[in-house]
C-alpha cells in the first residue's frame, strides 16, 4: 500500500438503523472524531476510495461511531462491513498523539547504534508493538516493548532499541 495512507482500523459492525458503523481503531484515546472529515476504504486490494463523514463520535476507547455521507440505512452500511479504514498520513498527526505507535511508520529503527532501516508497518499487540522492516530483501518483525525499547526520538524519527542476541539471525540466517 502507498506510504501516503495509514491503516487506522476496520469497520466491525453496524450500529442502529440509520447507517452508522462501528470502526475499531488504533488511534488511541486522545482523538477528536469530529475533526475527521474523510476516510479511505479499500474497494479492491490496494485501491482506496475516499468517503466523506457526516458524523463521527467516540463509542469507547478503541471504537468510533461513524456515519458516511450517502449511507442512510443498515442495508447500505452492510456492504462496508470488515473493510479496512485508512487516513492520509499527513492527517494522522492531527488525530493522534505523537507517541502513538501508528505514527512510527517511516521512523528508522536502530539496534545498538546500527540503522536497521525504516518502519514499513506497525502491528499492535496486547503486550508489545511489532515493527515490520525489510532487511536484506527479507521481512523482519522487530518487537518494541519494555525490554527492547531504549529510547524513542520523535524529533529525529528514530526508535532506539537493544534487541536480544540472535533475533535478527532468525530472520536473516
Amino acid at each position: 500500500m502507498d506510504n501516503h495512507y495509514r491503516n487506522i482500523g476496520k469497520i466491525v459492525s453496524i450500529f442502529g438503523l440509520k447507517g452508522e458503523m462501528i470502526v475499531q481503531h488504533h488511534l488511541g484515546n486522545k482523538i477528536s472524531p469530529a475533526k475527521i472529515r474523510v476516510i479511505f476504504l479499500e474497494q479492491k486490494k490496494e485501491e482506496l476510495l475516499p468517503f466523506f463523514i457526516s458524523s463521527a463520535r467516540k463509542k469507547n476507547e478503541d471504537e468510533l461511531l461513524v456515519k458516511l455521507e450517502g449511507v442512510e440505512d443498515k442495508e447500505a452500511a452492510a456492504k462496508y462491513l470488515r473493510r479496512e479504514v485508512w487516513l492520509r498520513a499527513d492527517e494522522l498527526n492531527v488525530h493522534t498523539r505523537k507517541d502513538n505507535p501508528i505514527g512510527w511508520v517511516g521512523y528508522h529503527v536502530f539496534d545498538a547504534g546500527k540503522d536497521l532501516g525504516p518502519v514499513l508497518e506497525v502491528i499492535e499487540q496486547p503486550h508489545q508493538v511489532l515493527c515490520r522492516l525489510e532487511i536484506q530483501s527479507r521481512e523482519v518483525l522487530i518487537p518494541v516493548n519494555e525490554e527492547t525499547l531504549d529510547k524513542m526520538d520523535h524529533a529525529g524519527k528514530r526508535v532506539l532499541l537493544n534487541l536480544p542476541d540472535g533475533l535478527l539471525a532468525v530472520y536473516l540466517g
